[in-house]
């Protein structure tokens, strides 16, 4: 079994990696940055010439939380590029190979694409589109029995909040760890249904302002 998984470097895409290299799966990554859509898709059409992948998993995103207003155009364009454009073409590109396996995609989207928050719209409407994309592209694929999951973790203890102007409490009710999503990552792969939609969140909601 071969998956395709974008943001393997650290945080949730690192623990999934691991995960399913424990359960036998075979990881493939990219080298390409995903805000490049030309090599991109040089890349993944190579790729897929000598092999065919069982799962597509987009976890690679970024995150910014301010007013609007005062996004740089570049933030923006990256925002969108890397959360919502790259999964949609990463999806288009591995179709065919997907469709010859029966495979499974999972787009790990986020708690924020399910509610509406302060100094979240940009980053809300890159998850939501994600979010809304597999939930289409399921129905779209069911007669080709290709499984669409859509996962939206809560806070998650990770370096995606390293620059950010918050990050998780230590209390420990008020976090996810990766191993977690990982975990149920694991679980959707092997259930025996669909998990189409599925929020994963702490028992508490609490931050740190930084």
């Amino acid at each position: 079994m071969k998956a395709l998984v974008t943001g393997y470097s650290s945080g949730i895409g690192k623990a999934i990696c691991e995960c399913l290299s424990q359960n036998g799966y075979e990881i493939l990554t990219l080298k390409t940055r995903l805000q490049n859509s030309v090599e991109l898709e040089k890349e993944v059409k190579e790729l897929l010439k000598t092999q065919d992948i069982n799962v597509l998993i987009n976890c690679a995103g970024v995150g910014i939380f301010q007013p609007h207003e005062e996004i740089s155009v570049t933030k923006i364009k990256e925002l969108v590029d890397v959360n919502l454009t790259a999964p949609l073409i990463l999806s288009s590109l591995c179709l065919r190979s997907l469709k010859k396996t029966k495979g499974h995609i999972i787009n790990i989207s986020s708690v924020e694409a399910t509610k509406h928050s302060k100094f979240s719209a940009l980053y809300t409407a890159t998850k939501s589109g994600l979010r809304d994309f597999s939930l289409c592209l399921f129905e779209e694929l069911r007669k080709a029995d290709v499984k669409v999951t859509s996962i939206n973790p809560d806070l998650t203890q990770t370096n995606f909040f390293d620059e950010l102007q918050f990050e998780p409490s230590e209390n420990e009710k008020t976090y996810l760890l990766a191993e977690d999503i990982a975990k149920a990552v694991l679980d959707i792969l092997n259930f025996n249904g669909v998990v189409t939609d599925i929020t994963l969140q702490p028992q508490r909601f609490q931050i740190n302002k930084k």
